[in-house]
């Protein structure tokens, strides 16, 4: 099993074969974000940031380790943009390996296989029995250190240990906020049109090391891994600018190589862009590499008429990234920076997770000493609208219009 792919499989594997006692009646295929407000605040805490128009609401939950459930850019009555697992959640149950209760922007820590893993424990074999999502990550509440309209702090403290014997005490500190229109039209180089209806935030995650020794290459290092789960459409499709270069010198354009081949008709690319399917219909995945990754990447929901961007801290040029094959690495920091992942039936009858999509982005390798800090920023804008002005900002930010964001795959 390769990769960060390994952790989509459990959860499948794991979902198909455990599923939770309680059962819900199914959901229209886009519920509005006060019917998934409603329902979430019958089972978890929420702090639901908002400006001052009340249209642009973001649903976070301290209990699910301050994780961003939901959002929306048109209140009550708007599209809900994230995927929630509403049968997890109104369980109340713990699950053994992984408790997946879905959400647009959650914190995760890398690596997940190899000699460094803190999903598994030391000498045990790299398989789905012996796989396990740390506590601190996965369930119980994080501490709430501040809230207001617009914004929200968390914090948790954690002693982990990786697969060869090396401990980590660290502090994580994460903050979710909205972003306001300035700040988006800043940050991606343009004006949004007033005819776009926005929801746009930032979550901002710090780990320091809290423990008296280095973290070093030697005997392993952490990274940040931020994951958002959305909810698919068949006219969803997944847009990834990568940066230029020969395959010599810069490696594949994209990593498909997860869950075997990729059909041509739900993976492509051209000199600028990789197009990815999104409509939860097909298991695979992709990643890209600190040579192929861009500051921006993307997708663009026609059923809802939604363009989702994703912005995230950039790499510098020394920096490396965490391995998470599920087998002992020669190479344990040549990991992805960029990951989409597409939801899908994992074998014939079966039914998907989900379904859903997922837009990912993970820090470097983080090699800290006694008391020090790194900080991974992912950045979630959801743009809603106006065809014309959504066409504008695809042109500007991901280089395509939407015209042949649709018609990457010939439809």
């Amino acid at each position: 099993m390769t990769t960060k792919c390994a952790i989509v499989t459990a959860l499948i594997l794991l979902a198909a074969c455990n599923p939770p006692a309680t059962t819900m009646e199914p959901l229209p295929e886009t519920a509005t974000f006060g019917a998934d407000l409603e329902f979430l605040q019958e089972h978890t805490s929420l702090v639901v940031l908002t400006d001052a128009e009340g249209q642009a609401q973001v649903a976070v939950s301290p209990d699910m380790q301050g994780r961003v459930l939901t959002s929306t850019a048109q209140g009550s009555e708007g599209t809900s943009f994230g995927w929630i697992n509403r049968t997890v959640i109104a369980s109340g149950q713990r699950q053994e390996h992984i408790n997946v209760f879905g959400g647009e922007d959650r914190f995760w820590l890398g690596p997940e296989g190899g000699q460094f893993s803190i999903y598994f424990k030391e000498g045990d074999p790299f398989d789905l029995d012996h796989w396990y999502v740390p506590e601190e990550i996965d369930w119980g509440p994080w501490a709430l250190l501040s809230q207001s309209a617009e914004q929200v702090a968390f914090e948790k403290d954690m002693r982990l240990e990786n697969y060869s014997g090396t401990v980590f005490d660290l502090r994580v500190d994460r903050m979710v906020r909205l972003l306001s229109v300035d700040s988006v039209n800043v940050l991606l180089g343009l004006e949004i049109d007033p005819g776009v209806q926005m929801a746009a935030f930032e979550s901002v995650n710090t780990v320091t090391n809290t423990g008296s020794e280095a973290w070093t290459s030697e005997t392993g290092l952490l990274s940040i891994w931020i994951l958002g789960m959305y909810n698919p459409s068949p006219t969803t499709t997944v847009v990834v600018p990568y940066a230029a270069g020969n395959e010599e010198d810069a490696g594949p354009v994209v990593n498909a190589a997860y869950f075997g081949e990729v059909p041509a008709d739900r993976l492509t690319h051209d000199d600028e862009v990789v197009y990815f399917k999104g409509d939860g219909e097909f298991r695979s995945k992709i990643g890209f590499s600190k040579a192929r990754s861009m500051p921006t990447f993307g997708s663009y929901d026609a059923a809802n008429g939604v363009l989702t961007l994703v912005q995230y801290t950039l790499p510098d040029e020394d920096d490396h990234y965490v391995n998470s094959m599920w087998e002992l690495q020669e190479d344990p920091f040549s990991g992805d920076v960029v990951n989409s992942y597409n939801d899908g039936p994992p074998e014939a009858g079966v039914p998907p997770l989900g379904p859903f999509y997922e837009l990912e982005t993970s820090s470097p390798a983080m090699a800290l000493a006694p008391g020090e800090a790194h900080t991974h920023v992912h950045r979630t804008i959801h743009l809603q609208g106006d065809e014309a002005a959504l066409d504008r900002t695809a042109m500007a930010v991901l280089g395509k219009s939407l015209e042949e964001i649709q018609s990457a795959f010939g439809e």
